[in-house]
């Protein structure tokens, strides 16, 4: 599952392009803001979201065909900004904090940013999900 990326992220056009040449399925958020709920939906190319401008995907989201939770083996997480110890700091509405518990999700949470986004610690709460890794520009790391 990779996410949409903003302006300001790591681009994942290219771990789409990778996994797809793999043989693997992709999958990217669709985004319910009255439930605030994601839900993985299959996308088969490129040109599914990249004339999805920022506005419109916030507005109305991506369409595809739903992933079933159990399938998913990898999330890529987007981040304002990632701990040395696999904290992330979201945008502060919790999606990804209540997709990632979801009973069935049984995938790595892998957070994907630049190395310039890390710092030794950030403010998290109970609720808040932490990854397991954390890929950026520069190195790879893996928590416990």
């Amino acid at each position: 599952m990779v996410f949409l990326s903003m302006r300001e992220e790591i681009d994942t056009s290219q771990v789409a392009l990778a996994a797809w040449e793999a043989g693997k399925k992709v999958v990217a958020p669709q985004v319910s803001w009255n439930a605030r709920k994601l839900t993985p939906v299959e996308i088969n190319s490129l040109s599914d979201v990249e004339s999805i401008s920022v506005e419109f995907w916030k507005e109305r989201g991506i369409e595809g065909q739903p992933m079933p939770i159990a399938e998913i083996d990898l999330v890529l997480v987007p981040a304002l900004g990632y701990s040395t110890d696999g904290q992330r700091l979201g945008r502060g509405l919790g999606f990804y904090d209540r997709f990632l518990i979801e009973r069935d999700l049984r995938a790595v949470a892998c957070g994907l940013g630049f190395e310039a986004q890390v710092v030794e610690q950030i403010p998290f709460e109970a609720h808040d999900a932490r990854l397991k890794m954390l890929v950026t520009d520069e190195q790879v790391r893996r928590f416990s």
